[in-house]
């Protein structure tokens, strides 16, 4: 990608979101169709998305993670218990091309928002469901989280095979579910270019995470009956992590014989490059573990600047280390336009990040802020033909 986004309507330009989603996952999703281009109309349960009041610093229900993943979207507030309400809701479905919701199974079909009752209202509509687990199992019911998923698809044991379970440090499952969900909410908009009508699709976290996990760790269990252990010996050495210099830290993943040699020459051990347990990507694998104990070594007699410039220069996968403070000076980031500047009406200057994809002829829009709750709730009930000030007509 080169230079800052010109801005456009996007590939998903005309299509019509209605999101009953709250806190991470869906809103998450459909933040991304938002920078596809999609229209998304947020619909708020009274009160609104409790996502609004984590970290909110100002007490305005307007905290960082809401403000983040709801840019660009329309807030109305509803209560779909209330037969006026719903019948708002109803004139929303009725026009348009998805609605996203992450009930629990069976909640769904109380608050009418299954996709049997909306493909009634619009036999067009595709129904997005996020759920924890796959409804037919025996977690089909229990409540989901980031943290809980995390637990029992097997990435917190993993995350520490040699000490107690860890979460990993952001929310991994959420967003992970929330971007495949993406993908299956175009999908099926393109399926239904062919059929001319709308289905459901299901997106299970838990089922996401465990496919995500066993891709590349599943080692010995692919085979039935396994042939040797789970898990890929170079992700889980004790010896894979950032490397410390002299004065500072760097990453680097050396993964073809050509990066090897080049890391052997580099840190001034030419022959290693015909040692057998280096000399092959089996070997290697095998031998992970004394292979980053050496490097680690190395590495540590060396300057960072040197050694970067080094290993960049021959054609070695290798960076600096940043925290999540350093983004915003990355000098990459800040020459690409990477980050977007929006002014929000209430919560003031602020500074997010921009797609990390770019379409050549479409573009993407650029996002204005998040919306404050039942912020386009008047103009809602105008365009779709109801009166703001009284109650919604029944069908």
């Amino acid at each position: 990608m080169t230079g800052a986004p010109t801005g456009g309507p996007g590939p998903l330009a005309g299509v019509v979101i209605v999101d009953l989603t709250t806190m991470l996952m869906g809103p998450y999703c459909t933040m991304l169709l938002g920078q596809l281009g999609a229209r998304v109309i947020k619909v708020e349960p009274p009160g609104g998305d409790i996502l609004r009041d984590i970290d909110d610093r100002d007490r305005n229900h307007l905290g960082p993670i809401y403000l983040n993943i709801n840019r660009g979207k329309e807030s109305i507030e509803l209560d779909l218990r209330d037969p006026a309400d719903y019948d708002v809701f109803a004139r929303l479905v009725a026009t348009a091309d998805v609605v996203t919701h992450n009930r629990p199974p069976g909640s769904e079909k109380r608050l009418r928002v299954d996709y049997e009752s909306l493909a009634a209202i619009n036999p067009r509509i595709i129904v997005c469901a996020m759920y924890g687990f796959a409804a037919n199992g025996p977690y089909g019911r229990l409540r989901a989280y980031d943290d809980v998923v995390q637990a029992v698809s097997g990435i917190a044991a993993h995350q520490s095979l040699h000490g107690p379970p860890q979460y990993v440090r952001t929310t991994l499952a959420d967003k992970i579910t929330g971007v495949l969900a993406v993908g299956t909410i175009t999908a099926a908009l393109y399926e239904r270019e062919r059929s001319g009508v709308g289905q459901l699709v299901e997106v299970t976290m838990l089922e996401t995470m465990v496919h995500f996990l066993l891709a590349e760790q599943q080692g010995g269990y692919l085979y039935d009956p396994p042939r040797g252990p789970a898990g890929y010996a170079r992700t889980n050495s004790p010896h894979r992590h950032p490397m410390r210099t002299s004065d500072g830290l760097i990453s680097l993943l050396p993964t073809t014989d050509a990066h090897w040699h080049a890391v052997f020459r580099v840190l001034g051990r030419p022959d290693l490059i015909d040692d057998p347990r280096f000399s092959s990507i089996t070997g290697r694998t095998e031998n992970i573990d004394e292979l980053y104990e050496w490097m680690g070594s190395a590495i540590a007699q060396r300057p960072t600047a040197e050694l970067l410039a080094q290993l960049q220069e021959a054609g070695v996968p290798a960076s600096h280390v940043n925290t999540i403070e350093d983004l915003f000076r990355d000098p990459h980031l800040t020459a690409t336009g990477y980050f977007e500047n929006v002014v929000h009406p209430e919560a003031g200057a602020l500074r997010q990040p921009g797609p990390s994809f770019r379409f050549s002829r479409t573009g993407q829009p650029f996002l204005g802020p998040a919306p404050a709750l039942n912020h386009d709730g008047d103009r809602l009930r105008a365009e779709f033909g109801l009166d703001p000030d009284g109650p919604a007509p029944s069908e």
